[in-house]
């Protein structure tokens, strides 16, 4: 099906297995090494008058991205997916927050003054404004450079409280919490409606170019797939949480096939009990932040979310797999595996997968 992933239609069988915790041949794992040197395309280079001009050039970031994923080999279930990318809070952009770049990221700037009904009534999805027509844009490129070599997602949409933090600012949205709860659950619900239109948006484009669904996030599924999210939430209680932003949260799962909760950050662990008792939650992404990230710190964590019947993602060095399938069982647990170099060190890791019971 895919030039650089042959193998697809077993791929996507794993993943429908690992989704229900269960296996079909072997556990999923994702391995992924450079090609030699001699066999790699040559990145594009192109001085650009600012970060933001070289963000929005189409032909040099589609270039950009068709050599990163031509010179990667793909091993096991990692699969060669490529994303219209303007940064994280792109969705709040699509709301009229403009948008700042850096060399690797992009963030928004607030435009909510207050919780007036005026302020809120302003606060309109544009799929007509510039950043959304530059994500269409930047998805049919893909879509044509692609061309049965490699898979295509969405982009990275984070609505919900993280859609309101960007419109608010995160320490002002801090104090509307307990100053007007309802207003902000309000304006969650209408941003969930809003959030769903852009999604199928985006799904009905990819899919009818023969793409499974995908983002960011290397999952995907039969139907459509979802990474729900709530990074502000680290800043307010469990009962904040619960009240004004899970019910969207759950909205937006229910709307989909599948969905993995991206749990960002030690704050945001409270949570984990709250997410594994919520049937439209089938999996977790545990990120605990810079200088906490080895997988083996966690190892509870990955247990506590295996006896709750969920499936999860870990990334963990080759030279760790003798203790991961010593400490973990294999039904619902995907690692992504780094520090492969070659043909002969993802062979290897590839069969401690396969023994792995």
């Amino acid at each position: 099906m895919f030039e650089l992933k042959p193998d697809f239609e077993e791929v996507l069988e794993r993943f429908e297995a690992w989704w229900s915790c269960e296996i079909v041949d072997r556990p999923l794992v994702s391995i992924t090494y450079s090609k030699s040197w001699p066999e790699q395309l040559p990145h594009p280079q192109k001085a650009h008058a600012s970060f933001r001009e070289r963000w929005m050039d189409t032909a040099f970031v589609v270039e950009r991205m068709v050599a990163e994923v031509s010179n990667t080999v793909y091993c096991a279930d990692a699969l060669p997916i490529k994303f219209p990318n303007l940064g994280p809070e792109v969705f709040s952009a699509f709301y009229g927050c403009p948008l700042e770049f850096s060399e690797t990221t992009s963030w928004s700037e607030p435009i909510q003054e207050d919780w007036t009904p005026e302020s809120v009534a302003k606060l309109q999805l544009d799929l007509d404004s510039v950043y959304s027509r530059k994500i269409l844009e930047l998805t049919d490129a893909l879509l044509e450079a692609a061309k049965d070599r490699f898979i295509v997602g969405y982009t990275d949409l984070h609505p919900g409280g993280d859609a309101i933090a960007a419109f608010r600012d995160p320490q002002e949205l801090c104090v509307d919490m307990i100053e007007y709860p309802m207003e902000v659950k309000a304006l969650c619900e209408r941003i969930t409606d809003d959030f769903i239109e852009v999604y199928d948006l985006y799904h009905e484009k990819l899919s009818s170019a023969g793409m499974p669904s995908t983002t960011w996030l290397n999952a995907t599924c039969r139907g459509k797939f979802h990474v729900p999210s709530n990074d502000f939430s680290c800043m307010i209680s469990s009962r904040m949480f619960e009240e004004v932003f899970l019910p969207g949260i759950v909205r937006e799962c229910r709307h989909m096939d599948r969905n993995i909760y991206h749990l960002d950050g030690p704050q945001a662990l409270r949570y984990l009990d709250t997410l594994l008792a919520t049937p439209e939650i089938h999996a977790i992404q545990w990120v605990p932040g810079a200088g906490q990230d080895h997988w083996s710190n966690w190892i509870e964590v990955y247990q506590r979310i295996q006896a709750a019947g969920k499936a999860f993602v870990f990334y963990a060095p080759v030279e760790d797999l003798d203790q991961v399938v010593e400490v973990l069982r294999p039904g619902g647990a995907w690692p992504v595996v780094s520090g492969v170099r070659d043909a002969e060190m993802a062979e290897a890791a590839l069969k401690k997968i396969v023994a792995w019971r």
